[in-house]
Formats: C-alpha cells, sequence, structure tokens
C-alpha cells in the first residue's frame, strides 16, 4: 500500500469560497415571500425534504434548490401560489447565480503552499456551469493539476479520481468542509480526511464526525494545512 501522501484534493464551495450563506440568505427572503402561508420552521422542514428528495432529478446547486423552493410554494399554498411569488422566486436564484465569488482566508495560499511539492486537485460538486463560473471567478483555476465536478462524492468516486490522476486513496487527501463529502467519504476510500468547519452547514452534508479513526483531521482554517502536509508526508 502507497503510505507517502503524493495528491490533495480540495472542496469548493465554503472551503475555498463562501457559498453557504446565499443560500440562508435567500431561505430568509423565501420564508419572507411565504410567510402569510407557513410558518417558517414548517416551511424550512418542507423545503429540506423538496431539496433531499430532488437531488435525483436535479442534482445540487443553486438551479435545483430554485426549483425546490418552487415546488414548495406551490405545496404550502395547494396550488394557489401568485405567480408574481414564483417570478420572485426565480429572480432570486438568478441573483445567486451571478453573485460574486469572495475567496475565504487563506485559499490561495494554502494551495499554493502545497502545490510545490504535491500534485493538487478540485473535487467538488453541483451544477457544471455555475462550478464552472465560480471556479473562473475565483482566479485559482490555474494553481490545480487538475478539476472534478461530479454529481455526487462517494467512496467510489474518490477512489476512481485519486487512482486517475495520483497514486491511489491511499496517497490522498481530501480537504473540506462538509464531513459527510469532504471527510467520511473520502476516509472510507481509505484517504485522509481534512475538516475545515466553515460555521453554516446544509443539513444534508451533516454527518458523525470520524473522530477515532487515524486518517481524520481537524483544523481551525486553511492556514494550519501546510504544518499539516509536512507532518504527514
Amino acid at each position: 500500500m502507497q503510505d507517502k501522501l503524493t495528491t490533495i484534493g480540495f472542496d469548493a464551495d465554503d472551503t475555498l469560497w463562501h457559498n453557504e450563506r446565499f443560500f440562508k440568505l435567500t431561505q430568509e427572503y423565501f420564508a419572507e415571500l411565504l410567510a402569510d402561508h407557513a410558518d417558517r420552521d414548517h416551511l424550512m422542514d418542507r423545503l429540506l425534504k423538496a431539496e433531499t428528495r430532488n437531488i435525483r432529478h436535479y442534482g445540487y446547486g443553486i438551479k435545483g434548490f430554485t426549483l425546490s423552493m418552487i415546488e414548495t410554494a406551490i405545496e404550502v399554498t395547494e396550488d394557489r401560489v401568485p405567480a408574481r411569488v414564483i417570478r420572485q422566486l426565480i429572480e432570486a436564484g438568478q441573483e445567486m447565480l451571478a453573485h460574486p465569488i469572495e475567496l475565504l482566508p487563506h485559499a490561495r495560499a494554502a494551495i499554493e503552499a502545497v502545490s510545490g511539492t504535491h500534485k493538487v486537485l478540485l473535487i467538488t460538486k453541483g451544477d457544471l456551469i455555475d462550478q464552472e463560473r465560480k471556479l473562473a471567478q475565483s482566479g485559482l483555476g490555474d494553481l490545480f493539476d487538475g478539476v472534478e465536478i461530479v454529481t455526487e462524492k462517494t467512496a467510489a468516486t474518490y477512489a476512481s479520481i485519486f487512482a486517475q490522476h495520483g497514486d491511489g486513496p491511499e496517497a490522498s487527501m481530501m480537504v473540506g468542509n462538509s464531513m459527510r463529502s469532504d471527510v467520511v467519504a473520502p476516509i472510507d476510500a481509505g484517504c485522509w480526511g481534512v475538516y475545515v468547519p466553515h460555521g453554516l452547514v446544509w443539513e444534508i452534508e451533516k454527518a458523525e464526525t470520524p473522530t477515532t479513526n487515524p486518517r481524520f483531521c481537524e483544523l481551525h482554517d486553511l492556514g494550519d494545512l501546510a504544518a499539516l502536509v509536512a507532518r504527514i508526508s
């Protein structure tokens, strides 16, 4: 088994740049628009169920989120939601898609610090067009040796990517803010899983922390990554 760390994968949304806070802001707007039809907690519960149900149809990202809001609005109003509200939800989704990218602290420096000694990959999921837009706007694209935009992050996904771009999962590390997708799944594949908390977490991405697994690490922020990589390598 290859033990030497040679390849590092980075998540994108809420690891390298802000993302979830725009969803939270739009959810609050959604709650305001539907306030006369459902209380906030009930509405958020219905929206989460719609999002979870619709992932298999629309995948991850803003477009699927917008469609789930529209579907939820139709459901809670029993098909009586005004066309004006539908239009406002579409406009809210379009505004999210046009929002400029804001890098998180240490994002560029962390990638640059390890790219000289390790192969670095961007591994993200979501809408292809939107993820490509965000990567282009981030200015980080040229730092990566490879970019993979996938429909789902599973152990099999990571095993395949790190076999194709590196020396297999045992010689690889995944860095991200999602416990389920960026930590547990890569650890299940045999990788190192490095958790960098963001603060805002989508319910679907929550999972039990694998604290007893020797390949689990948690960092305060990306500024601590280079030192961790140096210790493991």
